[in-house]
């Protein structure tokens, strides 16, 4: 054991943190209108391997768990299509960008549900996860998500597209 962990669970929880900063990384990328080929790559593997784990685990059943893995396996399949087999042409940029930070959400929205399981201050306040405090926290991260998506599609353009024209000078 591992701070109280087995080994797969500490490989899956440090994995998963690395998806995520790096994932933090990667949409600043994109609020800058940089790609961050490296950054991208660790966001994209890590992410990736962090939903395959998640399946080492005991199985019961479907579970909301088992269906975010899902989701988040379909979205990074077409992340990773979008950036590296159509090399973001066309609208598989914006394809890349919504799907990348969808990914990022659904890792983060499973680190929401895990703190408010494992903090005991958090699941003090929210022991079910259906109580207001645990609804607010997500609210709050959906929301915030919800802009960084809509700022990233703005921002992460092609650069023939953002051709500048000179505009004369007043004398």
């Amino acid at each position: 054991m591992i701070l109280g962990m087995t080994a797969l669970t500490f490989v899956h929880v440090v994995i998963s943190l690395v998806g995520i900063f790096s994932g933090f990384f990667v949409v600043y990328g994109f609020l800058t209108n940089k790609r961050l080929d490296h950054m991208t790559a660790l966001f994209l593997s890590t992410t990736t391997t962090t939903s395959i784990t998640g399946y080492f685990f005991p199985f019961h059943g479907v579970t909301p768990a088992v269906v975010v893995g899902v989701i988040s396996l379909i979205v990074l399949t077409a992340a990773v299509y979008a950036r590296y087999s159509r090399r973001l042409a066309g609208g598989w940029r914006r394809t890349y960008v919504i799907s990348s930070v969808l990914a990022l959400y659904l890792n983060v929205f499973v680190l929401v549900v895990q703190l408010f399981e494992k903090v005991p201050s958090l699941r003090a306040l929210a022991p079910t996860q259906s109580e207001t405090p645990f609804k607010i926290a997500q609210l709050i991260v959906m929301v915030i998500f919800v802009a960084l998506g809509i700022f990233s599609v703005k921002s992460f353009r092609d650069d023939a597209i953002r051709v500048r024209e000179a505009v004369p000078r007043a004398a």
